[in-house]
């Protein structure tokens, strides 16, 4: 959802409010799906197959950096002096983007400790 600055200044409150919480929304989805992407991601790495563990991480990052736009749209919009009400929906938002972050990092610390454990029994 890119709306301007612009666009944004035009709403009414009510309006303002309404788009700030679809954004929420739009960010929780995505990077919902990206932290799902990377739980999965480990899964297949504890599998063995790693090249299904590379593609969804790949993937869950490309659904990262979308909720992560809209994020960098609404800080846009407070850095030229928008302002709106604190929103539940955007503080789950928010959260739920750190956490997301959190899980790439993690996701990827485990898939090379599947991988290094996997060639060590392979030595075995």
């Amino acid at each position: 959802m890119a709306i301007s600055v612009e666009e944004a200044r035009a709403m009414t409150e009510e309006q303002l409010q309404e788009t700030i919480t679809e954004i929420a929304f739009e960010i929780i989805a995505n990077v919902g799906t990206a932290r799902g992407m990377y739980i999965e991601a480990i899964q297949e790495a504890k599998a063995g197959n790693f090249d299904q563990a590379a593609q969804l991480l790949k993937e869950g990052k490309e659904a990262f950096v979308q909720g992560h736009h809209s994020h960098v749209d609404l800080l846009e919009w407070q850095g030229q002096g928008l302002t709106w009400k604190t929103n539940i929906y955007l503080m789950h938002a928010e959260d739920q983007l750190m956490a997301a972050d959190a899980f790439e990092t993690i996701a990827t610390e485990f898939i090379e400790v599947h991988k290094e454990l996997q060639e060590l029994k392979a030595k075995l």
